[in-house]
């Protein structure tokens, strides 16, 4: 069994509940505006508010992971946390042209 660090395995998790949250988010906005089958009239307040819960919650956890990465200078996690710092940028900018 190979032993990591605490700090190789908090990133490992970290990342983990990252993309588990991304993809969260994804589910709920997708089914709450693009699968709906009525039109939407009122806009649905608990599903937007979960969606601002989460997405802080993923940049908080993205951010960690970034300057925790830096500071031990692990290239694997710097690479995979700067893909997903650039992801999350890429879904904003895209929900905003779909969305208005």
């Amino acid at each position: 069994m190979i032993r990591r660090s605490g700090k190789v395995q908090f990133l490992f998790w970290d990342f983990f509940f990252s993309v588990l949250l991304y993809c969260w988010i994804i589910w709920i906005g997708v089914n709450t505006f693009l699968f709906n089958k009525e039109p939407i009239m009122v806009l649905p307040q608990q599903q937007i508010k979960l969606l601002f819960i989460l997405y802080g919650l993923l940049i908080f956890t993205t951010m960690a992971g970034v300057i925790v990465s830096i500071m031990i200078s692990n290239r694997l996690y710097i690479r995979r946390f700067g893909a997903m710092v650039i992801l999350l940028f890429a879904t904003i900018v895209t929900a905003k042209g779909v969305f208005g």
